[in-house]
């Protein structure tokens, strides 16, 4: 259920509450409409620790780029807290477009996770992430479990491809030396990475 709050001063209470109580981690910014996603769950917050832990193997430690599991992205250098999302798990490659001004970066990832949860809305962010530019994006939703895998094309993202128990489709990412597939797990579905050189490869 959606909440609309017209009233200046019960939506600054609010907010500010939120703030004091360190409840405002993944709040974001909709064309200066504040919006509170629903609080991750312990599933949401392993998908994201495990993503962000190959990354960091893949590109952060060995020098290629910079890993960041949420943080603040903006089309806008200045003001930008009036528009701006936190993606699950973001990769900025070196080289890339995007610029870290400490409080936020401007311009979009070259790789992002985002994972599903009840009640949220990460497929209405798609269109933001369009217009900032992100390369690719893994979309992990699991109600049902499955994976998508966005590609920008012609300043378009584009659905690459999907991969679920029924079709395990391997994901070949254009952007990172990695591809994504859904496989069954003991006690849910898991997605497994692997490497491109064959070397190595993890489940998610």
């Amino acid at each position: 259920m959606s909440v609309l709050i017209r009233d200046r001063s019960i939506s600054r209470d609010l907010i500010r509450k939120r703030k004091s109580q360190g409840l405002d981690r993944y709040d974001e910014v909709w064309d200066g409409v504040y919006v509170m996603p629903p609080m991750p769950n312990d599933e949401h917050q392993q998908l994201v620790s495990r993503t962000t832990s190959i990354m960091e193997d893949v590109i952060g430690w060995p020098g290629l780029g910079e890993v960041r599991p949420g943080v603040n992205v903006s089309d806008r250098v200045k003001n930008w807290k009036k528009n701006y999302r936190i993606p699950d798990v973001a990769v900025f490659l070196n080289g890339g477009k995007a610029i870290n001004y400490t409080t936020h970066w401007v311009g979009g990832p070259d790789w992002l996770a985002e994972i599903l949860s009840d009640d949220d809305e990460s497929r209405k962010k798609l269109e933001f992430y369009e217009t900032v530019a992100v390369r690719e994006i893994l979309l992990i939703d699991r109600d049902p479990w499955s994976i998508e895998l966005y590609q920008l094309q012609n300043d378009k993202l584009i659905l690459a491809g999907k991969s679920d128990l029924e079709q395990p489709n391997q994901l070949k990412s254009l952007v990172l030396p990695l591809s994504f597939q859904m496989v069954a797990g003991l006690t849910r579905p898991l997605v497994l990475v692997r490497h491109t050189d064959g070397t190595r490869q993890w489940h998610v």
